[in-house]
């Protein structure tokens, strides 16, 4: 496995196990309602959630130029690799500053854009399965918006749970995705073939 492979799939481990630290809350007393209150409190009530939320980021942060590097010389893979970066920087200023206000929507603008990316880029076998998540990603972000306020607290985790099966799929498609030729071939290699004299016919 390439080295930016090898640390792209580690990278996103460790950012979905930040990112799904929340599931602790099933464990660690709180005093947050898993009903009503939305997953972002948690973060007030106790430090360690600040700190996952935090690790995620790093995470997500660091997947960006090794995704760069796998994803189709393209803007379409282009805007995934930038989204996943993105994404990490406003976990990061939101483990920081919980709860400010315009955080939630970028995460939730960034989220969507990485998701339509990968149905413009994906092979279309793969490519099912990036529908199916931008379906629930916009469906989960609606809930939480506009669903009643009593189950806030469910919709908010259910947009995490949604986003988390998402970025797994990603984890899953890095593994198994062929490197395209110019991926493959070397930068020495790639000058070679240009100075090549081409043969007479």
């Amino acid at each position: 496995m390439p080295a930016a492979r090898l640390a792209l799939v580690v990278l996103i481990g460790l950012g979905v196990l930040g990112y799904s630290a929340w599931l602790l809350e099933f464990l660690l007393p709180t005093g947050v309602s898993p009903i009503e209150a939305p997953v972002e409190d948690l973060m007030l009530a106790r430090p360690l959630f600040r700190i996952a939320v935090g690790v995620a980021g790093l995470a997500f942060l660091a997947a960006g130029p090794p995704l760069m590097r796998l994803a189709p010389v393209h803007w379409t893979g282009r805007t995934t690799a930038v989204s996943v970066a993105g994404f990490g920087i406003v976990l990061l200023v939101d483990a920081g500053v919980p709860g400010a206000m315009p955080l939630p929507l970028l995460q939730n603008v960034l989220f969507a854009v990485g998701t339509v990316s990968l149905v413009l880029w994906w092979p279309p076998g793969w490519r099912a399965w990036a529908v199916g998540a931008l379906v629930l990603v916009l469906l989960t972000w609606a809930l939480v918006l506009f669903g009643p306020a009593p189950w806030r607290g469910v919709f908010s985790r259910a947009q995490l749970v949604v986003r988390s099966a998402e970025l797994i799929i990603g984890g899953v498609y890095v593994v198994r995705m062929p490197l395209s030729r110019s991926r493959k071939m070397s930068v020495p290699g790639e000058m070679l073939r240009s100075t090549r004299p081409t043969r007479p016919k």
